[in-house]
């Protein structure tokens, strides 16, 4: 089965959280690790977070957990393409969007993935881009 998805920080750091969301890791299970793929600005955002809290609890959960798990994407010229497509969208419409989540966004529109996030507002309207909000409902 080819991948389908791709994660924000947001849904791919969700097994190392203290309390990790039950819905997530559903979804997650239900489509199965060849179904998802992480981008290499995901992949920075975890590291950043690992060194950030200098825990080794913390990065013993990463390698038991997320550690060469996930196919990662990396940021090519395609990708930058897309990027730029979408910041001169945003621009002109007047949305303010992070660079990163607009990287993640690029990277998820250049692949033809669904991107799976929990801040479906980062991501909201962006053309082209199909996006799965897997927040829990209340």
């Amino acid at each position: 089965m080819p991948f389908s998805h791709l994660l924000d920080t947001s849904v791919y750091c969700q097994p190392i959280k203290p309390r990790p969301l039950d819905g997530v890791r559903q979804r997650r299970t239900a489509l199965g690790d060849d179904a998802l793929a992480i981008s290499a600005i995901c992949e920075a955002a975890v590291f950043y977070g690992l060194e950030l809290k200098g825990s080794q609890r913390l990065n013993a959960l990463y390698d038991g957990l997320l550690k060469n798990r996930l196919r990662v994407l990396p940021v090519d010229s395609g990708i930058a393409k897309h990027f730029a497509s979408l910041k001169a969208w945003a621009r002109i419409n007047g949305r303010v969007l992070a660079d990163l989540d607009l990287l993640v966004a690029a990277t998820a529109r250049a692949h033809k993935l669904t991107l799976a996030t929990l801040n479906i507002r980062h991501f909201r309207g962006l053309p082209n881009l199909n996006v799965e909000d897997w927040s829990p409902r209340i």
